[in-house]
């Protein structure tokens, strides 16, 4: 046996490169430093000059052009002669004859605060929806709700000067409602009971406070309708200064917060209490230890369901739907010994039944069927019938052909107690499990019979 061997490489020729040489390297490198640097540089003029200065969406900010900032009336006010001064320290708003804008749109204004402008501020116009902020002015009054009905209200015979000489003005905004008659309203909505109002003015130990709820005069986008801009400058151009009061939210204006008023050791307390139950949920989990399988300790036998449905059927005497249990084994079992898929419907079970047992169709579809059971008998003739095909079915297939076509007659209960089993049954022993087998039955004599001679004797 030979072999070929194979070809030796030509002399000189050099190795081929197994491995990415220096040179791929070096490009594979400097490809991801140039995705990098080229990364970092949108970054860079992302941050320089993508955002920028975006307009605040903040209600009635003094610096957003948006539909809901207060830039146009801003503008306004200064080219009519008023300086605005937008601070969000109350120490600044000071005390004089200037008129103080506190917008505490957001709710965060203390009551103490709201007091001490009470008391050092003559002209104020407020716009809250803070109960505990009203009480400090001196306000009988509670929010009674949303007004967002693009609607406009008379204001002619308001005893507010900057109000009446509006006409009218819109109502979307926030409505109040109030039962103390020194209390100025004006800008009503609704009727009766729900009657509520846009505008209230009422005095304080400084001067007279003016709460707006009708904010709709004072935004951009609708600071143009009605008398809504005759409302807003004829509320905060009426002096020469207007402070423009904003309070902030954790400020030392605000109100405090429950993790203020707590004391400095609970957020301590929480933490230790957090692991303590991190220590205890590690501590059970590893006591309980793994999972394991647990197996019953009692057998039950299956024959115990068998036996409940029994006991169950007897006492609500449903005969046929037992005789229909019985039937539907019975039918499972011949189509089994037959040879019939388990999918086979009960028709082509009683067809081939009729053929191999010789048996009209009719009477196997009696038997197999049936109809409903009227009393005992009928369930243990219907049970018996069960029996009897089932040995013809047996007989059949193991080829005695004669026994099983023969139709034995219908037989009552003393029959079937005194009939002896025969055939297959007899074969296979009694159902109930007793051990037994009965004796083969002897087969027919062959010995031919000689002929009789004539005159009668042999």
């Amino acid at each position: 046996m030979s072999t070929t061997a194979p070809p030796a490489a030509p002399a000189g020729a050099a190795a081929a490169p197994t491995g990415p040489t220096p040179r791929d390297r070096a490009l594979r490198i400097g490809a991801w430093a140039a995705v990098v640097v080229v990364g970092l540089l949108l970054a860079v003029l992302t941050a320089a000059v993508g955002p920028g200065q975006q307009p605040s969406d903040v209600p009635l900010d003094p610096s957003s052009t948006t539909g809901s900032g207060s830039r146009a009336l801003v503008r306004v006010l200064g080219e009519q002669g008023t300086e605005v001064t937008v601070v969000s320290d109350a120490d600044r708003i000071g005390s004089g004859e200037g008129t103080v804008l506190v917008d505490d749109s957001a709710g965060v204004l203390a009551p103490s605060v709201a007091r001490r402008i009470a008391r050092t501020a003559a002209d104020v116009v407020l716009v809250t929806t803070d109960p505990a902020v009203l009480e400090a002015f001196g306000l009988d009054a509670r929010p009674a709700g949303a007004s967002s009905t693009d609607t406009t209200a008379s204001t002619a015979s308001c005893a507010i000067p900057a109000a009446r000489d509006a006409g009218s003005v819109s109502t979307a905004g926030v409505t109040y409602a109030t039962d103390d008659p020194d209390v100025v309203r004006c800008v009503p909505s609704g009727t009766g009971a729900d009657r509520r109002w846009g505008l209230l003015r009422t005095a304080t130990p400084a001067g007279h406070v003016t709460v707006v709820g009708t904010t709709a005069a004072f935004r951009n986008d609708t600071v143009t309708r009605a008398g809504n801009a005759a409302l807003a400058l004829g509320l905060l151009g009426s002096q020469e200064d207007l402070v423009w009061y904003v309070p902030t939210a954790g400020s030392a204006d605000a109100a405090p917060s429950l993790g203020d008023l707590a004391p400095p050791w609970v957020p301590s307390a929480i933490g230790v209490l957090g692991v303590v139950a991190v220590a205890a949920a590690v501590w059970r989990g590893r006591r309980l230890g793994p999972l394991v399988v647990e197996h019953l300790p009692v057998v039950v036998r299956a024959a115990e369901t068998t036996e409940g449905r029994a006991r169950l059927a007897v006492r609500v005497r449903d005969r046929t739907h037992t005789l229909d249990t019985l039937r539907i084994a019975a039918v499972r079992r011949i189509g089994r010994q037959l040879g019939l898929p388990r999918s086979a419907h009960v028709d082509e079970v009683v067809r081939r039944t009729a053929a191999v047992t010789g048996r009209p169709v009719g009477q196997v579809g009696a038997v197999l069927v049936g109809g409903p059971t009227g009393d005992d008998r009928a369930l243990v003739a219907g049970a018996t019938a069960l029996d009897d095909l089932e040995d013809a079915v047996g007989l059949a297939v193991s080829g005695d052909v004669r026994r099983a076509s023969r139709t034995a007659p219908p037989r009552t209960t003393d029959d079937a107690s005194r009939t002896p089993p025969t055939g297959a049954r007899a074969r296979r022993g009694p159902r109930d499990g007793v051990a037994g087998r009965a004796a083969p039955p002897t087969p027919p004599s062959t010995t031919p019979t000689p002929p009789t001679p004539p005159g009668g004797r042999p």
